[in-house]
């Protein structure tokens, strides 16, 4: 028994004392060796914290640093945005009020092409009647009924329904285009009190330029001289340059030589469509007066020479020509408001 309690005491001696030594080398391995100046500090490489995005734009010149950001005034982006609702609003009337003046047109021209036909339908039978009280009913109804078509037209030609819902149709259109001219501005820009006056200068010029009241403020159809239409205000050249402080490069990569070549080629191109269109405008608006005063001069005078008619042996010729002068009154009205010349006359 001694014999085996001997060695095994011995073993665990010496495994105790292994043990002890590899916790001596564990825990000397984990220690930090200690420095020898305590107010030294580590020096560790920086880290770039800036993307390679930015640091492209900042070597580009896109993105100004912190210190030059510009920042939008709140009230003015609530100004443009409130222009911008009143803008979206007038689009809306623009568009239902063009829609309710092409109804207008529509209706206007069934209208007296109807009764200017049954007019002249009751002439004919005038005619073949032998007199009494049925030669006296038609006389009356188709007198009446011309009087009737001759007011309409007279109405219609000075209104010009079609050449009306045409420029409610360009108001909407360039209504819609300032719109996203503003909506621009405050997306990608950085915008000032100056953009929204000016935003409202516009606004008012086209509100001047495409009133939507009819009584009072209608536009003149037949006009005296033929004019470029300019509905913008004149001063939005001035401001242009003052924005980019009076200079007429602007750092976009255009010089001076560049861009004033390029103004007289748009110039060039502005007189020559300027010149073409006023020619053809001018024809158009020409011609539109000619049915203007033709149709309404038809019809007046079946009304008036009616009276004429007695019997089919002393008026067979003048029945003839009232009959022949009716139709071609709905001729007439059908190629000046069907056609819609007051609309191509707007578009040049």
């Amino acid at each position: 028994m001694a014999s085996m309690t001997a060695p095994s005491l011995m073993g665990s001696s010496i495994d105790s004392s292994s043990r002890n030594r590899r916790e001596t080398m564990i825990r000397a391995t984990i220690n930090m060796p200690k420095l020898r100046n305590a107010n030294h500090s580590l020096d560790l490489p920086k880290l770039k914290t800036r993307g390679w995005v930015e640091e492209l734009e900042l070597r580009s010149g896109y993105i100004n640093t912190t210190t030059n950001t510009k920042v939008s005034d709140p009230m003015v982006i609530a100004k443009l945005y409130a222009i911008m609702e009143t803008i979206a609003d007038r689009v809306e009337m623009h568009k239902n009020i063009g829609e309710q003046r092409n109804n207008w047109n529509s209706l206007l021209l069934t209208s007296i092409n109807t009764i200017t036909l049954t007019a002249s339908m009751m002439t004919g039978m005038a005619a073949m009647s032998g007199g009494g009280a049925p030669l006296l009913a038609l006389k009356l109804s188709s007198t009446s009924l011309f009087l009737a078509a001759t007011g309409m037209l007279f109405v219609m030609n000075k209104i010009q329904p079609s050449q009306l819902a045409e420029e409610q149709r360009n108001a909407a259109r360039l209504f819609k285009q300032l719109h996203e001219e503003i909506h621009t501005t405050v997306s990608i820009g950085t915008p000032t009190l100056e953009d929204v006056k000016e935003a409202m200068d516009k606004v008012l010029a086209l509100d001047k330029a495409y009133p939507l009241p009819l009584l009072g403020v209608m536009l003149e159809k037949f006009l005296k001289t033929m004019e470029p239409t300019r509905w913008w205000p004149e001063k939005k050249q001035r401001q242009v340059l003052k924005r980019f402080g009076g200079r007429k490069n602007n750092s976009n990569g255009w010089d001076s030589k560049l861009e004033d070549e390029l103004k007289e080629i748009n110039m060039v191109l502005k007189r020559k469509d300027e010149e073409g269109n006023l020619r053809l405008g001018g024809k158009a608006l020409k011609l539109n007066k000619a049915l203007a005063i033709s149709s309404p001069l038809l019809t007046d005078l079946v009304a008036v020479g009616y009276a004429f008619v007695v019997t089919p042996s002393c008026g067979s010729w003048a029945v003839v020509l009232k009959i022949i002068a009716g139709v071609l009154s709905s001729v007439v009205n059908t190629l000046e408001h069907g056609v819609q010349v007051g609309i191509v006359f707007e578009m040049y």
